[in-house]
């Protein structure tokens, strides 16, 4: 399955409560998205995430369908160690 980073600019500060993850996991279950891992930056205004699903597209409905911004999406070709 094909990996992409989703990077997160936001308005305010990324402070999300529990039932806000518990429908964004719920929704990625739903559609085939596992997320993996994120980052976020020391002012907790910019995120990046790293995901698993099937394409680009799917990536950027979830966006829309959980009212979350995209600064950029980036194809992973290659995990470094």
């Amino acid at each position: 399955m094909p990996l992409f980073v989703v990077e997160r600019e936001l308005a305010e500060r990324f402070e999300p409560d529990d039932e806000t993850l518990r429908l964004v996991d719920e929704y990625n279950a739903e559609h085939d998205i596992t997320w993996l891992t994120s980052f976020l930056s020391a002012d907790k205004k910019k995120t990046y995430c790293l995901f698993e699903c099937a394409d680009i597209e799917v990536l950027h409905q979830h966006a829309r369908d959980l009212g979350m911004p995209i600064s950029a999406i980036t194809p992973v070709e290659e995990l470094a160690r």
